[in-house]
């Protein structure tokens, strides 16, 4: 044999022995890209569903917010309102205090005059009475 023979049967035996480790490969990716594939279909299957209530559930969003914007003025005009009628109950409450306290003051003023005049008129008529 020659050395041409030679080194074409080591290539040629090298050339095997790598099929023969590279066949093992070649199914493992094979079957990577089956499931890779069946992975992708699902994802798609899954995702266009989701990603179309996810377009319904954002224009519901826009219609609502643009809804709660409308409205906006309208309940701040609300809580101006509601604290203007917060400051006038407050006036109402000092009003009423400052009544009562007349009134106390008035009705002890009352007493106090009637038990004077009660006891001038008992002294009144005593003297009168008596002398």
């Amino acid at each position: 044999m020659t050395l041409t023979g030679i080194v074409l049967i080591i290539i040629s035996a090298a050339l095997c022995i790598m099929v023969l480790a590279f066949i093992p490969t070649l199914l493992a990716v094979k079957r990577t890209a089956i499931s890779l594939g069946a992975l992708s279909e699902m994802v798609h299957k899954e995702l266009k569903p989701a990603l179309q209530e996810l377009t319904a559930v954002l224009t519901e969003l826009k219609t609502v917010g643009g809804g709660v914007a409308e409205h906006t003025d309208d309940v701040k005009r609300f809580m101006t309102a509601l604290g203007e009628a917060g400051d006038n109950l407050h006036t109402i409450n000092r009003s009423v205090g400052v009544v009562t306290g007349v009134l106390n003051t008035t009705s002890t003023w009352a007493v106090g005059a009637k038990v004077a005049g009660q006891y001038l008129v008992e002294r009144y008529l005593k003297k009168r009475g008596g002398k």
